[in-house]
This record gives structure tokens, C-alpha cells and sequence, in this order.
């Protein structure tokens, strides 16, 4: 069998650390003991603290573990899989807390072939990334936090829009739940096809997501002190709905137009245009969820007239159709 180790550590989510160890536990067993076969489990699982401490969540919960991370015989020869959970209390405050922790996942230097040796839920990426283990590789992390996470590791790739990223040995999965996600395709890595479809079935789960897309929300890109950037970004949020084009842009905020790309690109980190998209799908998508207009009229209210051309817009920015949008978050 696989030895998994989950790490603990005060302020952690006490969901990512029980709910992934339940997973690789049950795995080749829930799915046999439904149909009244013999159970073969595939994984031994141990959660690890700094010296062997109960984990205090950020629940409340205390959780005791099996061991400690920075036993010998814990390192990357006593264990196969190593996975970080999500950082439920304040980020930077939680990263100062475990200088000792990051520098012993720092030590994990991953290949880019083979098999998943370290793998991160949710926010867990920032220790990751704190440990330098995902410079020059791809990652996702929970795209509320992604804003911070760019400016805090420059040196990851980071794709905030994956439910699930796998780079060489390292994996990242995106926020709160998926490490549902992760666990079924880790399962599916170590014990196959077979065994990761009948956990997920066991579990209800829908194996099949790929993008956090649909969940996020527009994140304001107002942490920035351009003044006339800034004034600009209040008058779209009022007249994102009218034909708007460039030039008139830029004699709202009496710039030139290349000016205006320049400086909203160096505020926001993003041109005028996609900017006004990303406000566009915002409001269709509040639209989509509060009320029963048509999509037709929807394409309409944020300023678009092609129903067509509004919808794979709308598609590529959250990865659902409209109409499947709706009937997922609908209220």
C-alpha cells in the first residue's frame, strides 16, 4: 500500500485534513463493501504535526495526530505522498507561524517526471510557494486569494482558473471543496482508473470538473492609486451597459488612448476592453442567478446585442453556458 501524509498545522481547515484522509482510507473499500465484496484498501494515511502536537483547526477542532513531520524517518523516503491542506486562518500570519515547516517542505525537490510526490488544497499553495517548490511551475489556488498569491510568488505560473494543477510531482487543487478533486485524481494516479470511479460513485462525487471558473467573482482590481484609473473604473460601473469604445474611454479620463492602455494595464494588470468584459459577465451573471429574464434579455441589459457571440463570451470567462449557469446557482 501507498503511505500518504497529511500535514497539520494550527489555522488549518479541519474539512481538507479528515475529508482527504477519509478518501484515500476508503478507497477500494466503501465501493466493496456496497456491493458485499472483500474490502482492499490501497493506502495507509498518517496526519503529521511539528513535533507530534494536536492540530488546532481553524474550527476550533483539535486533531490529534500520528506522528511528526520532523521525525527522520518522516521525510521523502518514509512517506509516497505528502499533501499541504488549505491555510484557514490569515495567510501571512499562519506562513510566520511555521518558519520550521516550510523549510522542511523546501527539501522536496520534485522532478518534473514520475509520479505526484507533493500536492496542495486551496490556500496550502502559498506554503508551497513559500517554500520555493512551485517556482517555475504551474499552480492554482483559491481564486479569492489569487490576487495576493501573483504578487506574493512572481515566480509561479499561475492559473487561478484550474480546479486542479499537476506540474512534473507537485499537484495544486483551487478553493474550499476541491479537495474532493484532488483526491480522485491522486486515487486515480496511485491506484487507477478503476478504483478513483468507484470511490468518486461511492462518495457522490462529480469527478468531472475541471475549472473553478463559474464559482469566483469579480474581483475589484482597485488596489491600485491611479487617480484617473481609479475614476474611470467608478463611471463603468454606471455605464457598463452603453456602446463604449476606446476613444471614449480615454476623453472620460482626458488621456491619449495609448495613455489609457498603458496606465489601466500597469493599475489593473488588464486592457480597458477585457476589463469592461469581465464587469459585463459580472452583472450577467447577477442577472442569472436573481432573476427569470431571458438570456436574450440578459445579453442585452449588459450592453451586448449577439446572443451568440454574448454566450461563448460568457463561456469562456466562467466555463458554463448561460443556460447551465442558471440552473446551477439560480437562487
Amino acid at each position: 500500500m501507498q503511505t500518504v501524509s497529511v500535514i497539520g498545522f494550527d489555522g488549518a481547515l479541519a474539512s481538507a485534513i479528515t475529508g482527504v484522509i477519509d478518501l484515500f482510507r476508503l478507497a477500494g473499500v466503501t465501493w466493496a463493501r456496497i456491493n458485499g465484496e472483500s474490502p482492499e484498501p490501497q493506502f495507509t494515511t498518517r496526519l503529521l504535526t511539528k513535533d507530534g502536537a494536536p492540530c488546532r483547526c481553524i474550527n476550533g477542532l483539535t486533531i490529534l495526530p500520528d506522528g511528526a513531520w520532523n521525525e527522520p524517518w518522516a521525510g521523502e523516503d518514509g512517506t509516497d505522498l505528502v499533501i499541504i491542506p488549505t491555510i484557514g486562518g490569515p495567510i501571512e500570519r499562519v506562513l510566520a507561524e511555521n518558519p520550521e515547516l516550510i523549510e522542511w517542505l523546501a527539501g522536496f525537490q520534485a522532478s518534473d517526471s514520475g509520479q505526484v510526490r507533493v500536492a496542495s488544497n486551496c490556500t496550502g499553495a502559498f506554503m508551497l510557494a513559500e517554500a520555493g517548490v512551485l517556482n517555475g511551475r504551474q499552480a492554482t489556488t483559491h481564486w479569492g486569494f489569487s490576487h495576493q498569491f501573483r504578487q506574493r510568488y512572481p515566480e509561479v505560473d499561475l492559473h487561478q482558473d484550474k480546479l486542479v494543477t499537476v506540474d512534473g510531482q507537485i499537484a495544486c487543487a483551487g478553493g474550499g471543496m476541491a479537495w474532493w478533486d484532488l483526491g480522485i485524481y491522486l486515487v486515480e494516479r496511485y491506484a487507477g482508473t478503476q478504483v478513483a470511479r468507484e470511490l468518486a460513485k461511492a462518495f457522490v462525487i462529480d469527478a468531472g470538473r475541471t475549472s473553478q471558473a463559474p464559482y469566483s467573482a469579480l474581483q475589484a482590481r482597485r488596489y491600485h492609486s491611479d487617480v484617473a484609473i481609479l475614476k474611470l473604473q467608478d463611471w463603468l460601473d454606471e455605464h457598463y451597459d452603453r456602446p463604449v469604445t476606446l476613444q471614449c474611454l480615454a476623453a472620460q479620463c482626458g488621456l491619449t488612448e495609448r495613455s489609457l492602455i498603458r496606465r489601466f494595464r500597469a493599475a489593473t494588470g488588464d486592457t480597458p476592453t477585457s476589463y469592461l468584459q469581465v464587469l459585463r459577465i459580472e452583472a450577467a451573471r447577477q442577472h442569472l442567478e436573481s432573476s427569470r429574464i431571458s438570456v436574450e434579455e440578459v445579453t442585452h441589459k449588459v450592453g451586448y446585442e449577439d446572443v451568440s457571440s454574448f454566450s461563448r463570451l460568457f463561456r469562456k470567462h466562467t466555463g458554463l453556458t448561460p443556460g447551465t449557469y442558471r440552473s446551477r446557482f439560480a437562487h
